[in-house]
């Protein structure tokens, strides 16, 4: 989806670009994102005000990526509607929606049409729930969450974390602490459910309780069933979401989040919950902060197992110096994927000349400096609210070895002939997308092996007459 917006280069000598219209975005919408969190709750339906093209393309792109069926249901807006307003075709949406699912949550996120023509999306649920427990007093009623997410103000990463915070407001605190509370609420951001299993798997290997929001895991990397379930099983458990008022800490994972305004701020500042705010724990470096904090909130030293896989990582790194060092890639995606993957090869030795990302939150430069400072003699360039043909005029000038980011760059990558490495989301032409490892020390050996082989495989094929044997 093409947004009009102006192009902000960074901090090159050319200053902005001569154009303002965007060519292939580097990003998705803000209503996708928060569908898709939406999706890793306890019994969610994630829900459109928009028009049916919305939903469809956002089906698309999920399905695409995480090769699971994606219910995403919409209020179908017309050109009547738009101009009448689309309160009628809400309610009725939200209706066939409790008929035909049952869920226990549907999340509902504005699109750029219902908030262009001013709908008080709250206010017509507010006012639907109320006739509904009127019309029919014995209902167990679903709760629903509404987020506003027009694009025009934001990527498929701000829509994801408006909507997470949407639900921890609505859902924490609306029942006492459980003695089942979380001992730590673990906001991941932007992950594919590979890491989200790794990162639960690292928590239960501290011993700790955890609340992870969303849970994508189950929800979109489902087993083969026998029967289609209209709700998938998974996510995160609706008691929990009420209880994260109770947890002992919150760990919110992302270095270009805002200062205010996410759901472990709210967490802090509403219930006094200590929140600990952290990049992606990808590479070495980040990682091990990551298991510095469980091992401070839990009280137990990091387990010896990851102390080995640490052991084997960094053997790797003495064993794939000799063919990393010096390489040049350029990362692009989402804003905290791009800081992670950028931190991790200034660790392996890899010069990252260009970082860019379509979200416009303002700090990337500032990440990247942050992660890089004292591993590079010299900051990587850094594109925000870029398109790919702001990209591609960069990679046309740095001509790097490495592209690392996501499908959206192949054409790139195919027209200048330099390999892409696809991570993060989305990644539509190869499979095994929702198998991708970012996270922890077993995620950045995968990388690793994924870097090292890249260049391998390119070296034979710029070859006259390969070799085997290295």
């Amino acid at each position: 989806m093409a947004v009009l917006d102006s192009i902000d280069v960074g901090d090159g000598p050319r200053g902005p670009a001569p154009y303002s219209s965007v060519t292939n975005p580097c990003k998705l919408c803000a209503p996708l994102g928060a569908a898709l969190a939406f999706r890793g709750l306890e019994g969610a339906v994630p829900f459109l005000h928009g028009s049916q093209g919305c939903a469809t393309y956002m089906r698309r792109y999920v399905i695409s990526h995480f090769r699971e069926p994606m219910d995403v249901a919409s209020s179908s807006l017309g050109e009547k509607d738009a101009v009448y307003g689309g309160g009628p075709n809400l309610k009725l949406g939200i209706k066939n929606v409790l008929e035909k699912f049952q869920p226990r949550l549907v999340g509902v996120a504005s699109t750029c049409l219902t908030e262009t023509i001013g709908d008080d999306v709250p206010g017509i649920i507010k006012e639907f729930m109320e006739e509904l427990g009127r019309l029919n007093p014995d209902l167990a009623l679903p709760v629903v969450v509404t987020v506003s997410t027009p694009s025009y103000s934001g990527s498929h990463a701000d829509g994801f974390h408006h909507a997470v915070r949407a639900v921890v407001e609505t859902l924490a605190g609306t029942a006492p602490p459980l003695s089942a509370s979380p001992a730590v609420n673990l906001m991941p951001g932007l992950l594919s459910p590979e890491d989200i299993r790794e990162l639960k798997d690292i928590l239960q290997g501290f011993g700790l309780t955890a609340a992870v929001v969303p849970d994508i895991s189950g929800t979109l990397d489902g087993p083969a069933l026998e029967d289609y379930p209209l709700v998938p099983q998974g996510g995160t458990p609706l008691a929990l979401l009420r209880s994260l008022h109770g947890a002992g800490a919150t760990v919110e994972l992302g270095r270009n989040l805002p200062e205010t305004g996410t759901a472990g701020t709210f967490l802090r500042d509403a219930w006094g919950v200590p929140l600990y705010r952290l990049g992606l724990p990808v590479g070495l470096r980040e990682t091990d902060r990551f298991l510095e904090v469980l091992s401070r909130v839990s009280g137990r030293p990091v387990p010896e197992r990851y102390e080995e896989q640490r052991g084997r990582l960094v053997d790797a790194y003495v064993d794939g110096h000799k063919v990393v060092f010096g390489q040049r890639a350029a990362v692009f995606g989402e804003e905290d994927l791009v800081v992670g993957i950028t931190a991790f090869l200034a660790e392996i030795g890899v010069q990252t000349v260009l970082c860019a990302s379509g979200g416009g939150r303002g700090r990337l430069r500032h990440a990247v400096r942050d992660v890089t400072a004292d591993l590079v003699p010299e900051a990587p360039r850094v594109l925000e609210k870029a398109d790919f043909r702001a990209i591609e005029e960069e990679l046309d000038r740095l001509r790097p070895d490495l592209l690392i980011g996501h499908s959206k760059g192949y054409p790139a990558a195919r027209r200048l002939g330099i390999p892409l490495i696809r991570v993060g989301f989305p990644v539509h032409d190869r499979f095994g997308a929702q198998r991708l490892l970012h996270v922890g020390y077993r995620g950045a050996l995968r990388l690793l092996d994924q870097i090292v082989n890249t260049i391998f495989e390119r070296r034979q094929e710029e070859s006259p007459v390969g070799y085997g044997y290295l």
